[in-house]
């Protein structure tokens, strides 16, 4: 059976085939896993032979030499019959570095190199999303700028409310995303290497190798957690580092995950109005059925990809809480699925994100109307207070208001018709004192308060600097994988 046959009559998770990145997807292939775990035997026999073991240069070079060459027929035999992953490949490694079998996985338990590779796996794969969130950030910065001022409909329960502006709705989106960065810039930073602990935390098979020396062992420690490229090691573990690490981290995702299915649901309900839409391709098929149709397709995916990534939160949080003692392994399998799955999902929302709001598309027109149609009930108190310094009496003009709004709304509700008050009003001599000052009275940019100075004073304060350090680091392009 060819590969492409074979591909076809398997599962294969579609978080790979449709939705990551390919550097998400190598991020936490087995090639990088089990080459990193080969990178870190060789870093703890250099740093072992540096305080003083009997470890000798050629062996070190022969494990230099075979940090990529894995050969994973041989290692899956040795699984097959040992039952042990870490030691499958210690096996294997050992037939290809033979005399550097002796001193592979030196004092180490199987949570040296699976534990410390998953806090390197979790580093990269946040500076994978970092900076495409960052890039999201300031795309979206550039249309809230470009809209800031532009009025439209606001909308509390969905339903018509006061004026603001589109660009002002971006901010509110924009606002979260920022909080989104800096959540996820904290779990970047605070993480830290498991590094030389032994098997239940306490380094004493290290302390034996180095007869009792625990300024060997401490500097061990931190020799190989530089190596890696970590200034600092956790303190105290058990066999494991905390499963509250993992937890901390995928919260985050998962609160990136609201996030964004809030702004693509957002999206979603403006297509539904006319007023703002996602991209379109050309020969882009809405319905295989409909040809007329739009769906917010892209939208609709953050929204998918975003409930699974909210969902994972509890995978950690249960995982977190079931380790007995120094350790148990029924955290494994989960991990497996939980950890990779929060970042391919949350880099396949982002690669969509990206995507969206770097091609949003406004119409002026739809929003000009649908103001059109709610600004005259909203208007009703400018017309009151403009009648009355006028000289009229209020009671008799917030009567007068009240009976055209009334039948207004009737024509609107019950007859289909448009929103005729002002009509009424112009037709209406009682309030000839103002007939002149209708259009002033009811422009829609008298009605948005301070929006658009909000929404640049915070593109200029808060997002401006949480975009400085990213500056250098932002995406360019974006195209949609199918």
């Amino acid at each position: 059976m060819s590969d492409l046959a074979d591909r076809h009559s398997r599962y294969e998770t579609p978080l790979v085939t449709r939705y990551c990145s390919p550097e998400m997807a190598f991020t936490f292939s087995d090639d990088h896993k089990f080459r990193t775990w080969r990178r870190l035997w060789l870093a703890l026999a250099e740093s072992e032979q540096s305080l003083g073991l009997e470890i000798s240069d050629a062996q070190l070079d022969e494990l230099r030499a075979h940090l990529d060459d894995i050969d994973y027929e041989a290692a899956a035999a040795y699984e097959k019959q040992l039952r042990h992953d870490v030691m499958a490949h210690v096996h294997a490694l050992g037939d290809v570095a033979p005399n550097a079998r002796p001193i592979v996985h030196l004092g180490a338990t199987s949570c040296y190199v699976g534990d410390n590779t998953d806090l390197i796996v979790l580093r990269e794969a946040l500076d994978i999303v970092l900076p495409k969130l960052a890039t999201t950030i300031h795309r979206l910065g550039n249309f809230a700028r470009a809209h800031a001022s532009l009025p439209t409909l606001g909308f509390t329960h969905f339903q018509p409310a006061q004026l603001t502006t589109v660009g002002k709705r971006a901010s509110l989106w924009l606002q979260e995303l920022v909080m989104d960065l800096r959540n996820l810039t904290r779990v970047r930073d605070d993480l830290r290497f498991r590094g030389v602990k032994g098997t239940t935390g306490t380094q004493g098979s290290y302390l034996a190798l180095f007869d009792g020396d625990h300024d060997k062992v401490e500097r061990l420690d931190q020799l190989v957690a530089e190596k890696m490229g970590f200034a600092k090691s956790y303190a105290v573990t058990g066999q494991t580092y905390s499963r509250k690490v993992d937890h901390d981290i995928l919260c985050a995702l998962g609160s990136f995950g609201a996030t964004a299915h809030k702004i693509a649901t957002d999206i979603r309900l403006l297509a539904h109005l006319k007023e703002v839409e996602e991209p379109f391709g050309k020969k882009q098929i809405g319905s295989s059925a409909m040809a007329y149709k739009r769906n917010p397709m892209r939208s609709e995916r953050v929204c998918a990809l975003s409930r699974h990534v909210i969902t994972l939160q509890m995978d950690t949080a249960q995982t977190a809480a079931v380790q007995w003692m120094e350790r148990t392994l029924d955290d494994s399998a989960n991990r497996r699925l939980s950890l990779a799955e929060g970042f391919l999902a949350v880099d396949g929302i982002l690669e969509t994100l990206m995507n969206v709001v770097g091609g949003l598309v406004v119409y002026p027109a739809v929003i000009g109307r649908r103001i059109a149609s709610e600004l005259p009930f909203m208007a009703t108190e400018n017309l009151i207070m403009a009648m009355v310094r006028r000289g009229a009496d209020r009671q008799e003009v917030h009567e007068a208001i009240r009976t055209h709004a009334m039948d207004a709304s009737y024509a609107v509700k019950a007859e289909g018709k448009d929103n005729d008050l002002l009509d009424r009003v112009r037709a209406d001599a009682f309030f000839a004192p103002i007939h002149d000052d209708l259009d002033e009275l009811l422009d829609p940019s008298t009605f948005i308060g301070r929006a658009p100075e909000q929404t640049l004073a915070f593109l200029d304060g808060e997002v401006a600097e949480a975009l400085a350090p990213w500056q250098e680091k932002l995406v360019h392009g974006g195209e949609l994988r199918v």
